[in-house]
């Protein structure tokens, strides 16, 4: 009898350790990556529950990713908001690990469904302490060459990667019709023929898309390249008197002839997401305007990757923001958003949407479609084989080959405006070899107004002392001839300028760094003492203005009294760039993406308008030949 019952026992041991080792061998299509991309996501989807479905949907910030939160909610999405890095001046390798701390926790779930981690990598790793950065959109607009920009997306993505992120929220493909907005900078330029020329930067940071793939759906070569996204879906570029996040008042043929275009391209390039505005179409709110998101993004473009809201976006359905929460979740989602980035009160959005779910305000098949987007857009980049980043490309971030790209970039970018008092006097290319020489301008020898917004911290910085690069005073310094006396002051005066025999003098001023509203400006002019070093240089000395903006600004009344003037936008972290061409190695060859008004009264005025009586017009820019050595 006693040998029956442990014989009993033994066979019912054995058929539970033969079960549990079936269910562990259970072949999960999910996870095979031989099964077509269509299987693997209906398998997956299959398998969820309710909690875990939501906990796709939602995108938070790094600090709030703790292993705890990532496991309890299965949060699908973790971002770096602007400045927002593991420490301070943090190296490629602390990024890495930090991104790697946070998927670890989401592979320890129950399906094992890995993270996406994303940043505002506008133009460069912009947030990253030695990167490269890149000129902004603008600058890059007046290059008229979208093969740089496919060049600067694919140097972009290896320095993103670098830090182990595989998304990036860029390109912004807004078109610029008002430069009182204070993201003009972030647009190529008024013309939505430019901006759709642009979206050559997407298949630099996501790879080529393979002829035989469909239309419409997202495409990312590999662990080299990042997913991209289009932002900011629709007319952001357009609102009234350029007031950021406000109303863009247009008909059907403005919004598809001139905010729409970029889209097109930009979704037959596969680009992976697309950001939704803050800005409302004819009073509307993007965020929760279905028959733009829905009907037409994603049922007319057949636009198959996710569709991700802006920073606490929903909340601003609203007026004031965040009034009533649960009607924002309500409306966005049934709009179309597919994720939604909560960076803070996340459990407030996952029991509000539970709920609305739970009640039949929204309905299960408008989660599963966000959901098997998101998961789409996860497959495709393969994170479900590889969700873990290694160290093999640390040494890309900042490294030699995208400075000299960078720099490239800067001195095609540079639109020169006027060139002489006299047309047959022409300042420019100046002499390297001269007795001596005035450098002068808040903006010379300053960094982080060489960069702008977006640099290190959300509304940039001022100073040297933000990342590494070369200032313009530097890299003067380093391209006149040994000697060449260069003299730096920022603001000089009359007594001091009388006193030195000065050969030319370089001014550089500009706006000071800003982002999204902060940068909104109905006067437009240069901050003093920008004017004031321009008259007392200028009158004393044979003079070339460079100057540092966003956009155009207002040169009257001073114009005149200037020898030569160059526009340089926002040229980023190689200063060289500037410094190649001022001194002739290379010739001016950029062209204005953005009208150069005369006065602010004359806003908004783009090319084409009846009123139109620029002070300089679109596609404007003085060429030189670069001098023989």
């Amino acid at each position: 009898m006693m040998a029956r019952s442990v014989l009993i026992t033994f066979v019912g041991l054995l058929v539970l350790c033969f079960s549990e080792t079936l269910a562990k061998a259970e072949y999960l299509k999910y996870k095979d990556p031989k099964q077509p991309l269509n299987v693997r996501i209906k398998d997956l989807l299959g398998r969820m529950t309710l909690e875990e479905k939501i906990g796709q949907m939602v995108q938070i910030e790094r600090a709030n990713a703790s292993a705890d939160v990532m496991k309890q909610y299965f949060i699908g999405s973790v971002l770096s908001g602007g400045g927002s890095a593991p420490s301070k001046q943090a190296s490629a390798k602390d990024w890495v690990h930090m991104v790697n701390k946070i998927q670890e926790a989401a592979l320890s779930t129950r399906l094992g469904i890995p993270m996406i981690y994303g940043i505002d990598a506008v133009h460069g790793h912009n947030n990253v302490y030695n990167a490269t950065i890149f000129p902004h959109n603008i600058g890059l607009g007046a290059t008229r060459d979208p093969q740089l920009l496919k060049r600067i997306g694919a140097a972009t993505a290896l320095e993103v990667r670098a830090t182990g992120i595989p998304y990036a929220f860029a390109p912004c493909i807004a078109v610029c019709r008002d430069p009182r907005w204070g993201r003009c900078y972030e647009s190529y330029g008024e013309d939505h023929t430019i901006v759709q020329a642009m979206t050559e930067i997407i298949p630099g940071l996501q790879g080529d898309v393979p002829a035989n793939i469909r239309k419409g759906v997202p495409y990312v070569a590999g662990k080299n390249n990042v997913a991209a996204c289009a932002k900011h879906f629709v007319g952001d570029g357009g609102t009234t008197k350029g007031i950021n996040e406000n109303n863009t008042v247009v008909d059907g043929h403005g919004l598809f002839s001139i905010h729409m275009p970029a889209y097109y391209n930009s979704i037959i390039k596969g680009v992976a997401t697309v950001m939704v505005s803050y800005s409302s179409i004819n009073g509307e709110k993007m965020h929760a305007n279905k028959k733009l998101v829905t009907d037409f993004l994603k049922n007319t473009l057949h636009f198959k990757g996710f569709v991700i809201s802006d920073w606490q976006g929903i909340d601003k359905i609203t007026t004031p923001p965040h009034a009533n929460y649960t009607y924002s979740i309500l409306a966005s989602v049934n709009a179309g958003v597919d994720m939604i980035m909560v960076p803070y009160n996340y459990t407030e959005f996952i029991d509000g949407l539970t709920y609305l779910v739970k009640n039949n305000a929204i309905p299960i098949s408008r989660i599963d479609d966000a959901v098997k987007r998101i998961l789409r857009v996860k497959f495709v980049m393969g994170l479900f084989e590889n969700p873990l980043a290694d160290l093999s490309l640390i040494n890309e971030l900042g490294k030699q080959e995208h400075r000299e790209l960078a720099r490239e970039a800067v001195r095609k970018s540079l639109v020169l405006l006027k060139n002489g008092k006299l047309p047959n006097q022409p300042l420019l290319p100046l002499p390297k070899k001269a007795p001596k020489i005035l450098v002068a301008g808040t903006h010379a020898n300053d960094l982080g107004n060489q960069c702008g917004g977006w640099t290190m911290e959300w509304q940039g910085l001022t100073g040297n002392n933000l990342t590494s690069g070369t200032t313009i005073l530097t890299a003067i310094k380093d391209t006149v001839d040994p000697e060449t006396e260069v003299v730096f002051h920022d603001n000089p005066n009359a007594e001091f300028l009388q006193t030195h025999q000065f050969s030319y003098a370089i001014v550089v001023v500009g706006e000071h760094p800003y982002a999204e509203t902060n940068g909104d400006s109905l006067n437009l002019t240069i901050p003093e003492p920008g004017p004031e070093t321009i008259k007392n240089v200028c009158g004393a000395v044979k003079c070339v203005v460079v100057v540092i903006s966003g956009r155009p600004v207002v040169l009257q009344p001073y114009i005149d009294s200037i020898d030569a003037v160059v526009a340089a936008w926002l040229p980023g972290t190689e200063g060289k760039g500037i410094s190649d061409v001022l001194f002739g190695d290379y010739g001016f060859t950029g062209k204005l993406s953005q009208t150069w008004f005369k006065s602010v009264d004359q806003l908004p005025m783009n090319f084409g308008d009846a009123h139109y009586d620029p002070l300089f017009p679109f596609g404007f820019g003085l060429t030189t030949q670069p001098v023989k050595a």
